[in-house]
């Protein structure tokens, strides 16, 4: 497991922590928000119309109302990115992270609007009357190249397939694997239930809904939205103004360090300007997963005449999902102090690493030394040797253990319930894997268990982790319904709709496996995954800018004469769009 995360996390390096791909993403948001006259605040009011149904027709053909849809794409991004995402990137680029986060949200209600409107466009329809749709679509249909000569290269056909399988790869990825894993460790640690258990009650009712296609999710993700976005609303809310001398401050810190990076505090190393930038935009895209390509699948089901119309209806969804929910969650952390602070913890073999040398991050030349350590600017020398345990303790001096990108401090070896005695190899760092010994010790802690930790240090005390708990079971659980649906449409359009049914019983035994698996290399998949989506969507609709720009310019004209009692500013009726 230790090598095949650390291929992860170095595959990852080259692809979404690198900046060519923060570019790329960020990029293509920025240049259709001017290329389409920044349409995520002109057309805003707009979408919420469509939304409420102000415009539907009995006539319109689809499997799911503008409501269902957007609830459906909803349920799809409002999972663990929410609760255990926002955690891991303050965790990782303190709070300048939150802040590209929010940038990022803000530029992906315009990718996520092109992305719906150019695949809602090219769906397709069943021979049983569903409907399948999605980025592979318009690929296949639009992206080949017809050469001077009459051949046409199927480079479409190509990038469809690519994404279809990306797609799927990512509904284990992000959908499934890291949701089910944030619920088990989270119901563990508030209710001391096994793991396992968890996971099959869970893998149960995931199949019983996933079973009945779009039309049963669709109802299900239109209830469980609200309800649990209610939920979390009122909780996080407590937790804020439980520390109402904390809020200013930690808005304040949210832009302060936003073009220089965080600086170390508390138990935090710091984080330069890059890096915070780098975890905030890579955790902004898993929470919202704009220009990931993924809420297309669901928004194509939509009853919808114009295919914009329903665009304009999912850039609400970036709004709600992380300029919302990930601000609050945010806020949580910071006000409540748990961001920085060190707390008693069971160790992440894969996020122990054994040091030669002693450092204190109560230091600042050592904290400056372990900050470029952790963020791989500059190494310092790994230990490579046997580790003396005596009465749970480590007895060999010169070494410093790291946990969760912290000094771990007064750490335990507990073999079942026992201190430890005898020997550990450590080979470059880390520790070799041995049967029921676990690490116990003060660290900071990040994902599912941080925001639990925060909602702790608040009025509610231990009543916070409950809150935390059953949100993320609401949270997750809805995830990985709807990433079932992205999967199984990229399953039919790559193989066919016989092997649906092959892909789901995969789908339900993958989210039972990863309810007792390491968390950290869940999410290491997860990073990858989201790559491997959004190259080929966001290369996709920048081809096909000016269809999507005629596409807008289109639709207020049809809706013009449809509606001529509408308000439509004469001026962006003229350039292709309204500011009603």
């Amino acid at each position: 497991m230790h090598g095949v995360n650390d291929f992860l996390v170095k595959l990852d390096g080259y692809l979404g922590g690198h900046p060519w791909f923060m570019v790329l993403l960020i990029g293509t948001g920025l240049f259709f928000t001017l290329y389409l006259g920044f349409p995520q605040i002109r057309y805003f009011r707009h979408a919420i119309r469509i939304t409420r149904g102000r415009y539907d027709h009995s006539h319109d053909v689809g499997d799911t109302s503008h409501f269902q849809s957007l609830a459906t794409a909803l349920s799809g991004t409002v999972g663990t990115g929410n609760i255990a995402g926002v955690a891991l990137a303050i965790h990782l680029g303190g709070p300048a992270a939150l802040f590209w986060m929010l940038v990022t949200a803000a530029i992906g209600m315009c990718t996520k609007m092109v992305e719906v409107s150019i695949s809602h466009k090219y769906r397709d329809i069943l021979p049983d009357g569903s409907v399948s749709g999605g980025p592979m679509y318009y690929m296949k249909k639009r992206l080949n190249i017809k050469t001077r000569s009459g051949k046409v290269i199927r480079t479409g056909v190509i990038m469809g397939a690519f994404f279809a399988g990306a797609t799927i790869l990512s509904s284990f990825g992000t959908g499934s694997l890291p949701q089910i894993n944030s619920i088990s460790n989270s119901v563990f640690a508030s209710f001391g239930i096994k793991h396992i258990i968890t996971g099959a009650i869970l893998a149960i009712l995931l199949g019983l809904v996933i079973i009945g296609g779009i039309k049963r999710i669709a109802k299900v993700t239109s209830v469980l939205v609200p309800f649990m976005a209610l939920l979390y609303l009122t909780g996080a809310l407590l937790v804020i103004f439980s520390h109402p001398e904390n809020i200013i401050p930690s808005f304040v810190s949210i832009f302060a360090d936003a073009f220089t990076g965080s600086a170390a505090a508390g138990g935090f190393l710091g984080a330069t300007f890059a890096f915070a930038m780098n975890r905030g935009v890579n955790r902004g895209l898993f929470s919202n997963e704009s220009g990931q390509g993924s809420a297309p699948i669901a928004h194509s089901a939509a009853r919808a005449p114009e295919p914009v119309s329903e665009g304009m209806v999912a850039l609400l969804e970036p709004f709600i999902d992380t300029i919302c929910i990930c601000t609050l969650t945010g806020l949580v952390l910071l006000a409540s102090g748990a961001w920085n602070t060190k707390t008693e913890n069971q160790f992440q073999p894969t996020d122990v690493q054994v040091l030669s040398g002693i450092y204190d991050d109560g230091n600042s030349e050592d904290v400056d030394k372990l900050g470029k350590h952790l963020r791989g600017d500059e190494f310092l020398e790994l230990y490579n040797g046997k580790l003396t345990i005596e009465n749970g303790e480590i007895a060999t001096a010169g070494i410093s253990v790291i946990h969760a990108r912290s000094m771990a401090e007064n750490v335990k070896f507990l073999s079942g319930k026992e201190p430890f005695n005898g020997e550990l190899e450590v080979i470059a760092g880390k520790l070799a894997p041995m049967a029921s010994l676990t690490v116990h010790g003060e660290s900071l802690i990040h994902s599912a268990p941080l925001t639990t930790f925060a909602f702790s240090r608040s009025i509610l005390k231990g009543f916070g982790s409950y809150i935390v708990t059953f949100s993320l079971l609401l949270f997750a659980f809805s995830t990985a319904i709807s990433w079932s649906y992205y999967g199984d449409r990229a399953t039919t359009y790559l193989f066919g709709q016989k092997y649906v049914l092959i892909y789901r019983l995969v789908y339900v035994t993958a989210f039972f496996i990863a309810s007792f698996t390491d968390t950290t290399i869940i999410w290491s998949l997860s990073y990858v995954a989201i790559v491997l989506m959004a190259v080929p969507n966001l290369v996709g609709i920048l081809l096909l800018r000016k269809e999507v720009k005629e596409s807008v310019r289109d639709y207020w004209l049809t809706f013009s004469k449809q509606y001529p009692g509408e308000k439509i500013s004469s001026k962006m009726s003229k350039r292709f769009g309204s500011d009603q």
